[in-house]
C-alpha cells in the first residue's frame, strides 16, 4: 500500500513539472481543554480524527493542488500533517498471567499524517491513491450528525478508488437521469491502538485487516426545480487475523491473510467463506434525497439513510432505523443562512436471535427470526472503526470511549434528535450551533440495565479580522456534555488559521 501511495504521488509530480501550479494553503495553531480526558463529543467529531483528546496543543498544515473540472485531463495532490501534545487515555487490561486487572496507556501521535495522495482525472473519471478526506452526497458536512457509513469522523483510511468526479449524464437521457459511483480498497493501520484499547478480558482483537467501500446513486436533473438523489453505499472489512478471548483467557485465533480472490468475494459476497454465512463484514445504507429549489427563496432539502448489516436492514425490515433529516437553505448570506433538522433511531435492528429455515434442513419449525444486526459491531471483524473512532456516525458513542477496554460500539440501540444552523455576520463574523439528545439501552446482546440519556451542544464563532490579511481567521468553540451517557464534560477550542494560494513553476 505505501508504494502504491508513493507511485502515485510521485506520477502525478511527473505530469506536473514545468507547469503552473496553483497550490492552496491552510496552516493553524489549536489549542483546547475540557474537563474530562476526552474533548465534549461536539468538538472531538467531525474532524477527520485531528482531535478527540480533553486537552492538547496542536500545530497542522495541509497543502492541496485541486483537480481542474474545466479540463478533460487533469491531475491534484494533497498533505497535510498535525503535530502537537495532547492527554492520553487509559483503559482497563485483563492481565491473564496474574488474573488481575491494570491499565494500559494510550496518548495520541505527537505527529500524524491526516492526508497523503494523488489523483488523476479524465472527463468524468479519477483515480486515486493515498488517504484524502472525503465527504458526504447525502448530509451537509459541517451541520449533520453526520453519513452513516462514511462520515467526516475518523482518520482517512489509506487505498486506491476509482469512480465519477461528480454525477454525469446517463447516455440517451438528455440529463434527465445522472450517475455518480466509486469503488475503494484499502487497509486499515490502527493496529497499534486497537491492541492498547482492548481489554483482552471478553471480546476480539483483530489485525491487518483490509477495508472496501463502494457507492452507486442516480439523480434526476438537477437545473430543474425538485430532483431527488437515489442509492445504495457499502463498506466492508476483510482479510486480517482475529484473536478471541472469553472470561480472560484466549479461546481462538484465525489468520485470513489477504489474497487478490478477496477483491472479488468483496465486490460481490457470497456464502460459503467459512466464515459464518458470507465473507466478510459489509454493512452500508439505503440513501434518499429529495430536493426542491424554490429560487428566490432558498432551497429544501429531505433525506434519509437506512442502515442495513444482514438481511433484515437489507430487505428493510427494522422499522424506522436510520437518520431522517430536512434541510432549509436560505437564498443568500446572512445572520441565518442553514438549518438542519434530523431524527436518528437504531432501536429496531434485530436482536441475538437468527433464525432462517433455509439453514435448518429438515426442521418442522418454519417460522422466521432475522436478527444479529447489532449496527457497527461484528463477530469476525470487531467494530466499524479507525483508531477508536467511528467510520460512520459519531452519534453512537463508539470504542475510544470505552475506559473499561471494551472494543465495540457498546450503545447500538439508541435514538434522539440533532439540530444545528449557522450563519455570517456583516461578512466577516461566522457562527454555527448545535444541540443532540440522546437515549440508548446497550446493545441487542448486552442490553444496559437502563437507559442512559446524553444532551450535548456546541457554540462557534469564526472572524476574519483584516480586509488586508483575508486569510486570516480566529475561531472559537465552546461545547458541553450532560448525562449518564457520556458523562458530564464541558470545553473549549481555540485556533488560529491562515489560509491562502501560491503558484509553482511557469505558465506554458
Amino acid at each position: 500500500m505505501k508504494k502504491l501511495i508513493t507511485t502515485a504521488i510521485l506520477a502525478a509530480a511527473a505530469i506536473a513539472a514545468g507547469a503552473a501550479e496553483n497550490i492552496e494553503y491552510d496552516a493553524y495553531v489549536r489549542v483546547n481543554a475540557s474537563k474530562d480526558r476526552f474533548a465534549p463529543y461536539m468538538i472531538g467529531s467531525w474532524n477527520s480524527g485531528r482531535a478527540s483528546a480533553g486537552r492538547g496543543i496542536w500545530q497542522g498544515a495541509s497543502a492541496i493542488r485541486r483537480v481542474d473540472t474545466s479540463r478533460r485531463f487533469s491531475w491534484g495532490y494533497g498533505a497535510e500533517y498535525i503535530a502537537g501534545y495532547s492527554n492520553g487515555f487509559s483503559y482497563d487490561r485483563y492481565d491473564a498471567a496474574t488474573g488481575s486487572w491494570t491499565e494500559s496507556a494510550v496518548r495520541p501521535s505527537a505527529l500524524r499524517l491526516i492526508q497523503l495522495y494523488g489523483e488523476l482525472k479524465f472527463r468524468a473519471v479519477y483515480l486515486l491513491a493515498g488517504m484524502k478526506e472525503r465527504y458526504s452526497r447525502i448530509t451537509d458536512n459541517t451541520l449533520s450528525s453526520g453519513d452513516l457509513v462514511r462520515s467526516t469522523n475518523a482518520r482517512p483510511i489509506p487505498g486506491a478508488a476509482a469512480g465519477f468526479l461528480d454525477f454525469v449524464d446517463i447516455p440517451f437521457t438528455d440529463g434527465w437521469v445522472q450517475i455518480d459511483g466509486e469503488i475503494m480498497y484499502g487497509r486499515f493501520t490502527d493496529d497499534g491502538f486497537d491492541h492498547k484499547q482492548f481489554n483482552r478480558y471478553q471480546g476480539l482483537s483483530t489485525s491487518d485487516l483490509c477495508y472496501t467501500y463502494k457507492r452507486c446513486y442516480f439523480r434526476t436533473k438537477p437545473s430543474m426545480p425538485f430532483s431527488v438523489i437515489v442509492g445504495m453505499q457499502t463498506a466492508g472489512e476483510f482479510g486480517g487475523s482475529t484473536t478471541w478471548y472469553r472470561a480472560g483467557k484466549q479461546i481462538r485465533h484465525e489468520d485470513r491473510g489477504f489474497h487478490l480472490r478477496d477483491i472479488w468475494d468483496m465486490f460481490f459476497p457470497m456464502e460459503g467463506s467459512g466464515e459464518g454465512y458470507y465473507k466478510g463484514n459489509s454493512l452500508g445504507s439505503w440513501d434518499f434525497k429529495a430536493v426542491y429549489n424554490f429560487k428566490s427563496a432558498g432551497k429544501l432539502s429531505a433525506y434519509f439513510q437506512w442502515p442495513w448489516e444482514d438481511g433484515s436492514g437489507i430487505g428493510r425490515r427494522n422499522g424506522w432505523d436510520g437518520l431522517w433529516g430536512l434541510q432549509y437553505d436560505f437564498p443568500s448570506a446572512g445572520p441565518l443562512e442553514s438549518i438542519v433538522i434530523e431524527y436518528l433511531d437504531f432501536t429496531n435492528q434485530g436482536g441475538p436471535i437468527h433464525y432462517t429455515v433455509g439453514d435448518r434442513p429438515g426442521t418442522d419449525l418454519m417460522s422466521e427470526a432475522n436478527g444479529g444486526d447489532n449496527y457497527y459491531n461484528n463477530d469476525f471483524y470487531g467494530p466499524y472503526a479507525n483508531y477508536g473512532m467511528a467510520i460512520g456516525t459519531p452519534f453512537l458513542p463508539a470504542p475510544i470511549y470505552n475506559a473499561d477496554g471494551n472494543a465495540s460500539f457498546a450503545h447500538n440501540r439508541s435514538r434522539g434528535f440533532h439540530i444545528a444552523a449557522r450563519g455570517t455576520i456583516e461578512g466577516r463574523w461566522h457562527w454555527r450551533a448545535m444541540v443532540s439528545y440522546q437515549k440508548a439501552g446497550g446493545s441487542g446482546r448486552l442490553p444496559a440495565a437502563r437507559f442512559l440519556h446524553n444532551t450535548s451542544a456546541m457554540a462557534e464563532a469564526s472572524w476574519q479580522p483584516a480586509p488586508s490579511l483575508p486569510g486570516l481567521e480566529l475561531k472559537a468553540q465552546f461545547a458541553f456534555d450532560a448525562g449518564n451517557l457520556r458523562g458530564n464534560n464541558a470545553g473549549a477550542s481555540i485556533a488560529v488559521n491562515f489560509r491562502g494560494d501560491f503558484t509553482l513553476g511557469k505558465n506554458k
